[in-house]
């Protein structure tokens, strides 16, 4: 069992979420998951001898597990490239911009919510649009990651998310996060 002072009970913070990372994949995939920066992004390793680094906005947990989700979707050749390969429209995309954003962010906005609820934290729904539209100029897109979530339930999840969630789920003590009456009501 992988556990922290203040695991299981109480207010879960970044630290606690990265040490339940460490203690599944820094040493086999030599990455590491960090706190405390500006913007998230992920970094390969610089060599053979180096670690790979997953860096997540200020403490916030929500922000830990989205970028682990993305991790753990990433497939080998997309973990050789700066955060993936994939690009960043910021904040006041079009339509058609926001429409792509709500494809790429399905699978890993339902992973991010079973870890959140194999966490014991409330998930929140991100369109990262406020300035146009928000939540509003995405249709359907809170029903399509909870769908996809029930997917994944049905299916199993990806290894590393499904190595992830384990470890979470035992660490916290939390709700069964493979319940599928656990994922109901969205918050953005």
């Amino acid at each position: 069992m992988i556990r922290s002072a203040g695991m299981g009970r109480g207010l879960v913070q970044g630290r606690d979420i990265e040490a339940v990372f460490h203690a599944c994949f820094t040493k086999c995939f030599r990455v590491r998951l960090s706190g405390g920066h500006i913007e998230p992004i992920y970094l390969p390793a610089a060599g053979l001898d180096s670690h790979a680094e997953l860096r997540y906005r200020e403490n916030y947990v929500s922000s830990a597990l989205h970028e682990v989700a993305h991790w753990c979707i990433a497939g080998w050749e997309r973990r050789q490239r700066i955060d993936y390969g994939y690009w960043y429209v910021p904040d006041g995309r079009s339509a058609a911009q926001q429409a792509a954003f709500a494809r790429v962010e399905v699978k890993p906005q339902a992973l991010e919510w079973i870890f959140s609820n194999a966490a014991g934290i409330r998930f929140h729904l991100s369109v990262d649009n406020l300035n146009n539209g928000g939540l509003s100029s995405c249709g359907g897109f809170g029903e399509a990651v909870r769908a996809q979530v029930l997917t994944y339930l049905d299916i199993g999840l990806p290894p590393r998310a499904d190595r992830f969630v384990q470890a979470l789920a035992t660490a916290f003590e939390s709700i069964p996060p493979f319940d599928p009456r656990s994922y109901q009501g969205l918050t953005a």
